[in-house]
Parts: structure tokens; sequence; C-alpha cells
């Protein structure tokens, strides 16, 4: 009992910080350094300048940010592009008993 070959976290464990993906962490740190080079052009002064200036980083860290049943946010919007604006091949269910004859 309770003898399994895999464990149920060995995915997790190729992850980065158990995690993130290395593109992930990628993401995130263009994200921060976009957003430091913004800091340094524009030293904003007032709520709107420092929202406009952090938007990179936030943006990237939404991103990367875990959500259950998916990996993080950015699988999801991958998914949902794959579903709706790539190819779909087209397969054709030919049931279990299919003759021969009927065959393309």
């Amino acid at each position: 009992m309770n003898q399994y070959l895999i464990a149920a976290n060995s995915k997790k464990g190729q992850l980065i910080f158990n995690v993130f993906r290395p593109i992930d962490l990628g993401i995130a740190s263009c994200g921060a350094v976009v957003t430091f080079i913004l800091f340094l052009i524009f030293q904003p002064d007032n709520l709107i300048g420092g929202i406009f200036v952090l938007f990179p980083f936030l943006s990237c860290a939404f991103l990367v940010m875990p959500i259950p049943n998916y990996h993080n946010v950015l699988c999801v919007l991958t998914n949902i592009y794959k579903f709706y604006f790539v190819d779909k091949n087209e397969l054709t269910w030919k049931g279990w008993c299919a003759k021969n004859e009927y065959k393309d």
C-alpha cells in the first residue's frame, strides 16, 4: 500500500523555488528592470506617475502569479490563445466498430 513510483509533487521539484519556470523568472526580472529604468528616468512625484512607472512590474508579476488548476496566469492566457486562435485539428470519430469500407 502507498508504494508509488513517482512522487505526487515531482513536477514541483523541477521548478525554481517549487513555483517558477525559468521563463517566468525571466519575465518578472525584465519587468523589474524596465520599472527600475523608468524610476530613474521619470522620478514620479505623484500617484499617477508612480502607477505608470510601476505598471511594467505589476503586469509581469500578474502574469507569473500562481493560480489553482493551472501553473500561472501566463499558462491560462496561452491556453486561451491556442484554443481560440490557433488552427484546430479536425478529428473524425469513427467509433469502436468502424468498417474498413468507410475509411478515407
